[in-house]
């Protein structure tokens, strides 16, 4: 039986005709464990991992799951950040170098082309794109992170270089409401306005149209899925949570149990609050045109795991 076989029978029998099916295959065993998780059931949800693992024991994504989920029933399950050192280690190795470097490039080069300029960068976190990105020729910077924690490396990095900022720990949205009439020559947000439900997005991206000569975002190209289950969305966060595995070979499970495994159970979890809202590079554009930017390009940044990454130029 398929995973495509399986979601038939879970779309016109529900959960329970998925447990009464006759699975065969690791794959079908381990979107069985999906489904339960999705339930709540992570008795089932382990048991299904278990099965997957044995007849596939090559395959590292039924093995970590099986740790995490042991973990969660163990534990309880856990918010994707909570392991800072997890998500330090994740952010600071694997593609993500090249992925932050071409970024920081990227935005470095742009600066470039002003005598000066004014940056708003909204979702700053601990300036791993910005820092190395920073120009001389930038005569007002501000940044926006609504972590205090993360925000505060990000100003100590600029107190030790002595560069002149204003740093406001809040959500983008509050912070509309307290800069005025400000703007700026380039507001950037690299992968923080995810975050938004895209029906939030229009009235950020209008607030920038007016307060910004440009804007500056970076994303990854996902493709769209209509739903939470559907085998083509599955087979795709599984076969590149393969890829992203392994660019962490030697980190002793941390990044895989610390981040990645949440990570990726959330994508199928109905019980946790989302924390970030991929889509199409192509609805981004389109959001920012209905916005009112009249310009809006894009180009590849870099080839990521988990999908490319695009900078978006609208002006």
């Amino acid at each position: 039986m398929t995973v495509d076989n399986v979601w038939q029978i879970y779309r016109t029998q529900g959960y329970a005709g998925v447990l009464a099916a006759d699975v065969h295959t690791a794959m079908g065993h381990f979107y069985v464990a999906l489904l339960a998780w999705g339930k709540d059931d992570i008795e089932q949800a382990l048991m299904s991992a278990h099965v997957a693992d044995a007849l596939e024991p090559e395959n590292p994504i039924f093995r970590q799951a099986v740790t995490y989920l042991e973990r969660v029933r163990a534990q309880g399950k856990g918010g994707v950040y909570v392991d800072g050192e997890a998500f330090a280690a994740f952010i600071r190795g694997g593609g993500n170098i090249g992925l932050y470097a071409a970024v920081s490039d990227a935005l470095r080069l742009i600066y470039q082309d002003y005598e000066t300029l004014s940056v708003l960068d909204i979702g700053v976190g601990d300036g791993l794109a910005l820092l190395p990105a920073l120009t001389r020729n930038i005569t007002r910077l501000t940044l926006v992170e609504p972590s205090e924690a993360m925000l505060g490396r990000t100003t100590a990095a600029l107190d030790d270089w002595r560069m002149p900022y204003r740093a406001y720990a809040l959500p983008v949205q509050e912070f509309m409401q307290v800069s005025g009439d400000a703007h700026w020559s380039v507001i950037q947000a690299t992968w923080s306005l995810q975050s938004l439900a895209p029906p939030e997005r229009p009235t950020v991206f209008e607030w920038m149209r007016a307060h910004g000569d440009r804007v500056l975002i970076a994303e990854f190209d996902v493709p769209n899925f209509e739903d939470l289950y559907a085998p083509e969305r599955v087979q795709y966060i599984l076969s590149h949570y393969v890829d992203g595995l392994a660019e962490y070979p030697d980190d002793g499970r941390l990044v895989a149990q610390g981040f990645l495994m949440p990570v990726m159970f959330g994508y199928f979890d109905r019980s946790a609050a989302r924390i970030n809202y991929e889509e199409p590079i192509e609805a981004w554009v389109a959001a920012l045109q209905s916005a009112g930017f009249a310009r809006v390009e894009t180009r590849s940044l870099f080839p990521y795991w988990w999908a490319e990454a695009v900078l978006i130029d609208a002006r």
